[in-house]
């Protein structure tokens, strides 16, 4: 007989840690290495990407530096393509997505190359010039990290759920140094509830990798500030303008992203030929606008410093010195054609084989937006500081692309040290916010799983719903009977069941119809119509049929509508599974939601 040494160590370790160590402090104790996990993935990440920018600019470009921009993001592209299709053999773009939907629809569990895979894909892609950002590939490697050590601990899927938060909590303090801006992107973008039981656990996994990115890259912020404009009280209407400006310019974003992915996605299904065109169309972008290359960190920098000329580097307006000093409409119009591009080099990214995330599209795209915005008010006559707003500019974007203000205000502060700028900041992120809001409910992540109903929010009660599966209400103890049975052969099997309802199917299974016990009582005991009637004239049509793969929202939808209590389920060739009871379904709502407000 042979013994399995680990699984019996394994198994040794699971029943000391019970014995030992409560779940609370178990809680507690993991939060803490999912924050230097996750903090040290970040710093293999960004140093992985640094890696591959030294090599490719001082080893590869040289004194080509136009044209070889040209083909490194290609190469970048071709190289994460092919680890994703032949090494990983899975999707692992749209990182926070990937999370919601762990969330809602896989009881919190999510894949174990995730802790690794979106590191290398993400890393080759911005490495070589991917117009992309490495932000949402580390939140879905901390969310990996969380999930896999409480399964790995055999926890339940609320804890599990609370672990994501803490790997997300994590990449966010760690990749950024703002641990009060990973704490509220788990609240607002993730949507978990702050109670006392999570909010002690997500601070000290936001705050432990934050200390250790502290440690290992020092303490200042990502974009540090040169220039030090004050607010000023009479500013206040022009960062209103700002913050609608950028509420309409994060719905551009969002619907124009989501639009051209779908594009992508379904126009085009061969990988070479996705490659060819995204890499054709990235490497024609950034040859116009250079500005586009990479994740555009530099240019943030420069605008939030005052620096807009050298911004400029490579493009054609680089030793036009009056468009860009006396702020001419040449200028304006090729910063315009920045914004309106950027997501097209960035979806081309993606689309083509690319790993990466909006973070850094909607951080760049907020900071040109702000300079754009204050150049075109002083070129009115207004005095306004184009550093300032380019700076709120990144978060009034944030806040409308991910539908999460105080993740906007908070990161922006903690990212480039302004804050004495958090009452600006807070007017154009609530703007930005509200803006958005009357055109789009939902954000860029969270769209594609609201459209198919898969979305957890903060309204718990339909949370349970989402939560809720077909296949945990679906009862199978029906017994099926034919359409061509007579009324003496439906009898018999009348007296064998304990059901007042009988499923008529056809011969490959499909449903035809249900015959009611009470539409038959009247004649059931009159021998005399045994063989007169059959089953196909006695059945009736159910109120509804349900398909399987109906979201439990849309179940009670259609329950009231009808007014049924008992609505047959098939699948997609209308085959007959079983029935769903409306007081199943509230047995199972009453279940998960006392499972799920325990604290």
């Amino acid at each position: 007989m042979i013994i399995d040494v680990r699984s019996t160590f394994y198994d040794r370790m699971i029943e000391w840690r019970e014995r030992h160590i409560s779940e609370k402090h178990l809680v507690l104790l993991l939060s803490f290495f999912v924050g230097v996990f996750s903090s040290m993935a970040a710093a293999i990440l960004k140093s992985f990407i640094h890696l591959i920018q030294w090599f490719v600019e001082e080893q590869l470009i040289a004194n080509e530096h136009t044209w070889w921009y040209l083909i490194t993001p290609v190469i970048g592209i071709t190289l994460s393509a092919i680890f994703v299709k032949y090494v990983v053999r899975d999707d692992i773009s749209h990182g926070i997505t990937k999370i919601l939907y762990a969330i809602s629809q896989r009881k919190s569990i999510i894949k174990a190359h995730n802790m690794w895979s979106s590191v290398v894909g993400s890393g080759l892609t911005i490495g070589f010039g991917g117009s992309v950002g490495a932000e949402a590939p580390i939140v879905l490697t901390g969310a990996a990290i969380g999930s896999n050590l409480a399964k790995a601990f055999r926890l339940d899927q609320k804890t599990m759920m609370l672990m994501i938060g803490c790997g997300a909590a994590g990449a966010i303090g760690g990749i950024f140094k703002a641990p009060i801006a990973g704490l509220v992107f788990t609240l607002e973008v993730l949507m978990m509830d702050l109670t006392m039981t999570s909010v002690a656990p997500l601070l000290i996994s936001s705050v432990t990798a934050t200390a250790i990115s502290y440690i290992l890259t020092g303490t200042d912020p990502m974009f540090p500030l040169e220039a030090n404009e004050p607010f000023l009280v009479h500013r206040i209407p022009w960062y209103l303008v700002l913050g609608a400006v950028c509420g309409l310019i994060s719905l551009y974003f969002t619907r124009g992203m989501n639009r051209l992915e779908q594009w992508f996605k379904h126009t085009i299904t061969n990988m070479w030929l996705k490659l060819l065109l995204g890499g054709a169309t990235l490497s024609v972008l950034i040859f116009i606008f250079p500005p586009l290359y990479g994740e555009g960190y530099d240019v943030i920098r420069q605008l939030i410093n005052g620096d807009s000329l050298s911004a400029l580097q490579n493009s054609p307006l680089e030793h036009n010195s009056w468009a860009a000093q006396n702020g001419s409409w040449l200028l304006l119009t090729y910063f315009g054609f920045i914004i309106l591009f950027k997501i097209v080099a960035s979806v081309a990214t993606n689309g083509a084989g690319g790993v990466g995330g909006i973070f850094a599209p909607s951080l760049f795209m907020g900071a040109v937006t702000g300079f754009l915005t204050a150049r075109i008010m002083n070129m009115c006559g207004l005095i306004v500081p184009e550093t300032n707003f380019a700076l709120v500019g990144m978060a009034g974007l944030m806040s409308g692309v991910m539908h999460a203000p105080l993740t906007g205000i908070f990161l922006i502060a903690e990212l480039t040290g302004g804050y004495h700028l958090f009452m600006p900041l807070m007017i154009v992120s609530v703007i930005s916010y509200l803006t958005i809001m009357f055109f789009e409910p939902h954000s860029l992540y969270a769209m594609r799983l609201a459209q198919k109903g898969e979305l957890l929010t903060h309204n718990k009660d339909r949370n349970v719903l989402t939560l809720l599966k077909m296949d945990s209400v679906l009862e199978t103890d029906f017994v099926t009977i034919f359409p061509e049975m007579t009324l003496g052969e439906l009898v018999k099997v009348i007296s064998e069941s304990k059901r007042n309802i009988f499923p008529v199917i056809d011969h490959d299974g499909r449903l035809k119809g249900i015959l009611l016990l009470d539409e038959v009582r009247n004649i059931m005991f009159q021998p005399r119509l045994y063989k007169r009637f059959t089953v196909g004239q006695l059945m009736t049509s159910p109120a509804a049929i349900l398909r399987f793969d109906l979201p439990m929202e849309k179940v009670m939808e259609i329950f009231e509508d009808t007014g049924a209590w008992n609505l047959p389920v098939v699948d997609g060739e209308r085959r007959y599974l079983g029935f769903v009871s409306k007081s199943k379904i509230f047995n199972s709502y009453r279940h998960v939601l006392v499972h799920f407000s325990d604290e």
